[in-house]
Order: structure tokens, then C-alpha cells, then sequence
């Protein structure tokens, strides 16, 4: 489910920046924007997307931790120390 829902996310993130770029396009073509000007206001776009891609990528590993924590699912960290601790009890 959570995967549908990234894939979800990251589809609608490419057909509305696919939009915009036609939009801006459509603007400068009718002269109403400048070449310079759509290009920097597409970089100020990309940089916040990528920021907010940080930023939902850093909490939705806060929310799986908290969910395997919750379920008491194993991690590999914990299978690691596991097998550690046996390697050195032989």
C-alpha cells in the first residue's frame, strides 16, 4: 500500500511539473513572461521540490520505524547483532 501511494505521489509530481512547463512555455511564446525569467522561476520550483523530497522522505522513515516499532518486526540491524552475538558464543 505504501508503495502505491509513493508511486502515486511521484506520478502526480511529474504531470503537474509536465503542466507547468507547458504553462510557462505557452506565457513566453504570448510574450507575457521572459526567456530568463521561466527559466528561474523553474530552478526556484526544482529546488523547492527537491527540499520537500527531503522533507517527506526524512518523516516517512520516521513513521516505518515508529510502524515496525509498533509491529516488533526484526530489522537488519537487529538480525546483524544477532548473528554477531552467536558468532561469539562459539
Amino acid at each position: 500500500m505504501i508503495r502505491e501511494l509513493i508511486f502515486t505521489g511521484l506520478g502526480a509530481t511529474a504531470l503537474i511539473k509536465q503542466r507547468v512547463e507547458e504553462e510557462i512555455k505557452t506565457l513566453e511564446k504570448k510574450g507575457k513572461i521572459k526567456k530568463a525569467d521561466a527559466k528561474e522561476f523553474l530552478k526556484s520550483l526544482e529546488k523547492k521540490g527537491k527540499l520537500e523530497d527531503k522533507k517527506i522522505k526524512k518523516e516517512l522513515r520516521a513513521h516505518l520505524k515508529e510502524l515496525i516499532n509498533e509491529l516488533g518486526l526484526v530489522t537488519k540491524k537487529d538480525l546483524e547483532k544477532l548473528k554477531k552475538e552467536l558468532k561469539e558464543e562459539k
